[in-house]
């Protein structure tokens, strides 16, 4: 893979491909063939065809990473409705593998004249080519008359020997190959309001017919599991097919990883009238104002390309196209950089459009990602399904408020992050702008509800939507001894799945190498692990022994009988390993020890330098070195040895590190979290902020919100809205700013970031998660300044005991460098608070006998009594 895959990506390839193992027994080894399906889940923005690429890639060529053997006869038919997703899913491939090129990746067209599908290549196909009228199907009748028989009114088209449907069936039968389908959003292609021939089609496709095989493994890629299930449901494709475990991403955990956008900004008419020139000229400003700021950003981190941001003028249905031309007039008039060219249009007519005195031409929408010069472009809603647009980043609609669902889907669509990870800081490159001329403040506060929760195509867990936003910069008025000692506080990262000490190293080197902080690391850490190997092969040179003899040792099992007799006899031999075992054998030292040291420890033993070296010095230096990966005692002192050596890099280039640009500070981050532990990662000042300046009352109406002076990042008059507070989150806030001590405060981000203060703990099923306790804040005690975690939380939540927990250990292991860490809850006797630095309170929460409540309830709380009550 071209890409790293973020942690939630490879445990979902991973169950992946456990159940397309699964799939493949169930139809090759069963007594009778079982075809079985299954679907993989997951919102827009979480890398759907990333996922599916390496799944795939190991599917045709195996993993070491997935420990996972390749299947020689698999072939994959990529399906959908429509012939642009595939164009857009096969460049998505090539951009995502390097084993994939245009030889295995094939696009069915007629004429087709194949037999079969060849294995180890990926075949798209759409619901337009399965219909009666096209080439690849012609001449080929499916009745029970004819018994499937060509017709002869209806012949084959010149060079095609075969349909779509004997070639399909005959790969289905050809008892080499194995047929896998991926349904690519499945639900669409069984869509009962699409044309009739769609749900025909895709049933024809997985159930068969009289006369033709039903696929045997069917992988649905769906928003949600219960689009897939219904599909399935509908077109009686559940019917001797067994079910597999489906696959849901954790939104998130995609939400976390940054590769979607964090936080979306309504702007509505604040009173009745006619206002969409006024916003669609800030809609103009906007675009502008992000150009800009993407431009500032490339160069101050040295990048070779900059971000050139999209506005989408949505149009109603039926548009008034000189509406749509005195929209233009007034974005050209703000925008006067653009030019006549940067606008194109995604209507359903794909002839050159007349908006007023604008000629506009039409662009394939999967093209406007990549047409950089596109910057406005008119739409309805051909965007709304199956196209993402990372550069979209305002979004004009000029539909009214009744059609407040097509504005969320489209919306759906501009959520992934165009450098595909966070902006560090920088809340204001991480958002999405939606202007809403037509919209009440009263539907706003629907469309806010909608976006963060109840639409299935945006992430709702952690997702800001907002109206009346402003953007917030570093508070003056907070002293630099607070932010100087906002970024020596602790955060930790989480463990990433199959961390290995080795492989975590040798990563950590190379990055080191790349950036030229210590050119050369590589190979100095290669000798020096190369060293530490040859030391405890010395150290433990008795149960190296007996593991190498056990290498080299194949254990085989003879069982035998006699005709006419009863009984069996069962004899054992040994027999000398060959090549092929050896290398099998290598395997293990590749796991334990990483690719790398693996191969550079064989060359190490072997001697490549030496022209005395035999084909026998070379087998026994991977036999060497599978040997020790098997030696228990030499794995964890390596190990540890790997361990201690990277923590003093880290060290070391501390500081060196933080001058780096972005992008390569985020790559040390995920080397540091390359580990079975939660690992101290390093926290960095937000450099912007937005929030919203309106609040929903108590009658569903929009209200200004509250205001509270010292947040580390504000207002121009050092303002910072207490907008998405409950009541007793409000009062800790106001309680603890009006102390006479109290030099600042933060509201801590509920996202894995730079500027959010993360504790990492396992949930109930073992899986490890981040919480982010709700504030910080910042006293001066004894005339230097200290800092406090305050988290209130609801002790009825469902997380409320684990995160409990969590914070119980993190004020264990960092008691120290907190003048408190405190969690707070309201019962009915008022506002109690656990000091989590006591010892006492700390056992009685990690011993988890008693629930939340009661732990507020006991002696081992007190009254949460600021001076100011």
């Amino acid at each position: 893979m071209k890409f790293t895959l973020k942690d939630y990506q490879a445990d979902a390839v991973e169950e992946i491909l456990q159940n397309l193992a699964s799939a493949r027994t169930l139809y090759k080894k069963s007594m009778t063939p079982v075809r079985s399906s299954f679907s993989l889940a997951a919102t827009t923005g979480a890398g759907k065809t990333v996922m599916a690429a390496a799944a795939i890639e190991a599917l045709f060529w195996g993993s070491d990473s997935f420990d996972f053997a390749p299947d020689p006869g698999a072939v994959v038919l990529w399906f959908s409705d429509d012939p642009n997703l595939n164009k857009q899913t096969f460049n998505r491939l090539i951009q995502a593998s390097e084993k994939f090129t245009h030889s295995n990746l094939v696009h069915i067209e007629p004429p087709f004249a194949h037999p079969r599908l060849d294995p180890g290549k990926v075949y798209f196909l759409n619901t337009q080519k399965l219909t009666k009228t096209s080439k690849l199907t012609r001449g080929y009748v499916e009745s029970s008359d004819n018994g499937g028989q060509l017709a002869a009114f209806q012949p084959t088209p010149d060079d095609q020997g075969w349909t779509i449907w004997e070639t399909l069936a005959n790969t289905i039968e050809d008892p080499k190959l194995t047929l896998y389908l991926v349904l690519d959003e499945a639900h669409r292609g069984f869509n009962s309001k699409d044309t009739s021939d769609k749900p025909t089609i895709v049933r024809k496709l997985v159930n068969g017919t009289r006369v033709r095989p039903a696929i045997p493994i069917v992988w649905g890629i769906s928003a949600t599991i219960a689009h897939f299930e219904n599909a399935m449901k509908q077109a009686e494709a559940t019917k001797n097919r067994q079910t597999l475990k489906p696959i849901l991403v954790d939104p998130v955990r995609v939400q976390e990883s940054g590769l979607v956008k964090d936080t979306l900004v309504l702007d509505i008419p604040d009173e009745v009238g006619n206002f969409d020139s006024v916003l669609v000229r800030r809609a103009a400003r906007k675009l502008k104002d992000s150009a800009e700021r993407w431009a500032a950003y490339a160069h101050a981190q040295g990048l070779h390309e900059t971000v050139r941001p999209l506005l989408v003028l949505q149009t109603p249905n039926t548009p008034d196209h000189d509406h749509v031309g005195l929209a233009l007039d007034t974005i050209f008039a703000e925008y006067p950089e653009l030019r006549a060219n940067s606008i194109r249009h995604v209507l359903g007519d794909h002839s050159t459009q007349k908006f007023g005195a604008w000629e506009v031409d039409w662009i394939e929408p999967q093209r406007v990602q990549d047409s950089h010069q596109v910057r406005v472009l008119v739409a309805k809603d051909a965007i709304s399904t199956g196209w993402d647009c990372p550069r979209a980043e305002v979004l004009v609609s000029f539909r009214p408020a009744k059609d407040d669902t097509h504005i969320t889907q489209l919306l759906g669509r501009m959520v992934r992050s165009p450098l595909a990870r966070r902006v560090p800081g920088d809340e204001r490159l991480n958002a999405v702008d939606c202007i809403l001329p037509f919209f009440d403040r009263t539907t706003a506060v629907k469309v806010v509800r909608f976006l963060t929760g109840e639409l299935e195509e945006i992430p709702g867990a952690q997702k800001k939507a907002i109206i009346d936003g402003k953007e917030l910069l570093p508070n003056p008025n907070v002293p630099k001894a607070v932010w100087d000692l906002w970024q020596t506080l602790p955060t930790e990262t989480l463990p990433q799945r199959g961390a290995r000490p080795m492989k975590r190293l040798v990563a950590l080197a190379q990055a080191l190498s790349t950036d030229a902080l210590r050119p050369g690391a590589l190979k100095e850490v290669e000798e020096e692990l190369h060293r530490i190997l040859d030391a405890y092969a010395t150290r433990y040179a008795r149960q190296l022994e007996a593991a190498v003899q056990e290498v080299w040792d194949v254990h085989v099992k003879e069982i035998s009988g006699r005709y006419g007799k009863g009984g069996l006899s069962y004899d054992e031999f040994i027999e000398r390993a060959d090549d092929r075992a050896i290398r099998t054998g290598f395997e293990s030292a590749k796991r334990a020890f990483g690719s790398d040291i693996a191969q550079s420890y064989v060359n190490h033993v072997a001697g490549p330098d030496d022209p005395d070296t035999d084909d026998d010095g070379l087998r026994e230096a991977y036999v060497r070195a599978s040997a020790l990966a098997s030696v228990k005692e030499v794995r964890e002192k390596v190990d540890a040895e790997a361990l201690e050596l990277t923590d003093r890099l880290f060290a070391k280039y501390r500081v060196a590190i933080k001058r780096l640009p972005d992008v390569r500070q985020q790559e040390y981050e995920d080397i540091r979290a390359m580990a079975t532990e939660p690992q101290l990662g390093s926290l960095r000042p937000p450099r912007t902020r937005i929030e919203g300046f309106s609040v929903e009352d108590e009658y569903g109406q929009l209200t200004v919100a509250p205001l509270a002076p010292l947040h580390l990042m504000s207002d121009d008059d050092g303002q910072f809205p207490l907008t998405d507070l409950n009541e007793w989150e409000r009062k800790v806030v106001l309680a603890e700013i009006s102390r006479p001590d109290a030099r600042g405060w933060y509201r801590n981000p509920s996202r894995a970031a730079f500027d959010s203060l993360g504790i990492a703990y396992r949930d109930q099923d073992g899986n490890w998660r981040s919480m982010h306790p709700d504030f910080v804040f910042f006293h001066e005690i004894g005339g230097k300044i200290v800092a406090s975690i305050v988290d209130p939380h609801g002790h009825h939540l469902d997380d409320a005991a684990t995160k409990l927990r969590a914070l119980a250990r993190f004020a264990r292991d960092y008691r120290d460098l907190f003048h408190r860490i405190e969690a707070v809850a309201e019962i009915a006797s008022g506002m109690r608070v656990l000091d989590m630095k006591l010892s006492m309170v700390q056992e009685a929460v990690l011993a988890g006998k008693k629930p939340p409540i009661e732990l507020y309830r006991s002696d081992f709380s007190v009254m949460y009594e600021p001076e100011s009550w």
